[in-house]
């Protein structure tokens, strides 16, 4: 019956849902296809990234290189892409897969890539977890069984402004005003999970925030890239939950005239963007706006920001497998063929958690989530990781 309605499904939405698969790019030439694709290109222990890129037969690596090469962003942030100095992996999956065609799509080439440090694996010094032990994964300023695991790598076909990229790894989240810090339930004082001493040097970002001005013709977009924590594994404290909803936050203050002068990056120049300035917030920000363990307002802080542009990217494929999945899918809020995730069917369901967001005042086009409908030629490209590619074409 959940097959007879999904193809019934299909070709309806088909007809009003923009996104999937298309590999050609119709439009003017001066549009840019920005993307963002939590690709899962972690390994579990420091140089088994590098291992494996640097080979021709990763299976993991095709398949997410086939969804980029059909998919074919201008500007790609890839999020879970192990760190590893002087751009060796980045130059291994380029020269190895995307460059190389892969079952039958036409090879891409990015010849400008950045890459920089992250705070997972980077330890604290501190049992921030509670456990009775300092150190391990959970005592970093980011989860990590090593330093660098989960990390970031943005690729594009333009120019990127390197000397100007602004980067804020150390900022602190005490620094935040307002900031929504956990609180221990145990005791009557408010926001007392983390002692003093751990908050004078307990960063915000749990990976980093990235500024990136990347020149496309004669305008600057500023990639703003970043991956929050899930807000999950935590206790009733929700420590997690709370850093995912200020780690969100921290954009949405960075493009608000007015908001950010708190913010400081990590060569200790302040503020954010100035008015007019054009920008792409991407990322995988573990937040959706209706469904899952996010807090109330954490990803409509984004959103709901004055200069920020929500397309609001869409699959038919998306729509097709919550209804064939079922269980939590059946109960939740929010509109399934925005989703760009496939989490347990049980817990969570699917949900929408990874953003390409514009700036007001430049013209975007077609938008989507690169999600095959199930049982369809391209299905196979569903299991490159529990994420979907998501991409806005933009006209700076």
């Amino acid at each position: 019956m959940r097959k007879t309605w999904a193809v019934a499904l299909a070709a309806t939405l088909v007809l009003s849902v923009t996104g999937g698969t298309a590999q050609a790019r119709p439009g003017p030439q001066d549009t840019v296809r920005f993307a963002t694709f939590n690709a899962s290109l972690n390994r579990s222990a420091e140089g088994e990234l590098l291992d494996d890129l640097s080979t021709l037969d990763d299976e993991q690596a095709r398949v997410v290189a086939e969804v980029i090469q059909r998919s074919r962003p201008d500007v790609l942030l890839v999020n879970e892409f192990d760190y590893v100095p002087n751009n060796a992996a980045a130059d291994a999956f380029r020269r190895n897969y995307l460059e190389v065609p892969q079952n039958g799509a036409e090879p891409i080439h990015y010849p400008y890539a950045y890459t920089a440090p992250v705070n997972t694996g980077v330890q604290t010094g501190h049992d921030l977890n509670r456990d009775g032990m300092v150190g391990g994964p959970d005592d970093a300023h980011g989860f990590g069984e090593f330093v660098g695991q989960y990390g970031m790598l943005v690729l594009s076909r333009h120019p990127i402004d390197t000397d100007r990229v602004r980067t804020f790894q150390t900022f602190l989240w005490k620094d935040m005003p307002d900031a929504l810090l956990p609180d221990d339930p145990a005791t009557p004082e408010p926001t007392d999970w983390y002692s003093a001493e751990m908050l004078e040097t307990l960063r915000l970002s749990s990976k980093s925030h990235w500024d990136i001005p990347v020149q496309t013709g004669r305008r600057t977009v500023h990639v703003l890239a970043a991956h929050p924590t899930p807000p999950s594994f935590d206790g009733p404290e929700d420590r997690n939950g709370t850093r995912n909803h200020d780690e969100i936050r921290f954009w949405a203050d960075y493009v608000t005239p007015g908001r950010s002068g708190y913010i400081y990056d990590d060569e200790g120049r302040r503020g954010g963007l100035r008015p007019g300035e054009r920008f792409v917030v991407v990322g995988d920000y573990n937040a959706d706006p209706f469904d899952g363990d996010s807090t109330e307002d954490a990803i409509h802080r984004l959103l709901d920001a004055p200069r920020v542009h929500d397309t609001a990217p869409a699959s038919v494929g998306a729509a097709v497998a919550a209804r064939l999945q079922g269980g939590a899918n059946d109960e939740h809020r929010g509109r399934p063929w925005l989703d760009t995730a496939d989490f347990g069917d049980e817990s969570p369901g699917n949900l929408r958690v990874d953003y390409v967001l514009p700036s007001r005042g430049m013209k975007t086009g077609r938008s989507g989530v690169f999600w095959p409908v199930p049982g369809t030629r391209l299905d196979h490209l569903n299991d490159a990781s529990d994420h979907h590619l998501v991409w806005v074409d933009v006209r700076p």
